[in-house]
């Protein structure tokens, strides 16, 4: 019986252990915000004529800053 209940204890701290915080949440969506908006800017500059170069040059910039926006989130959670 200890054996169990000690076992669920050690399951529960990990999964407290495991949980990001709302803060991290928050930046986290507001960088898929950012990829999706420089996606979404990316496919409208081809429709109207853009150069694929051109365009993805905005997606990969978009790309870039949220991949920033998230490592920052992780660091921020970090400490």
């Amino acid at each position: 019986m200890k054996k169990v209940l000690f076992l669920a204890l050690a399951a529960a701290s990990f999964t407290f252990a495991s949980c990001d915080s709302k803060t991290e949440n928050n930046q986290e969506a507001a960088a898929e915000q950012v990829e999706e908006g420089a996606e979404a800017k990316a496919d409208a500059m081809e429709e109207a004529g853009a150069s694929d170069a051109a365009a993805d040059s905005v997606e990969a910039n978009g790309e870039a800053k949220a991949d920033a926006m998230e490592n920052a989130a992780d660091a921020t959670d970090a400490k």
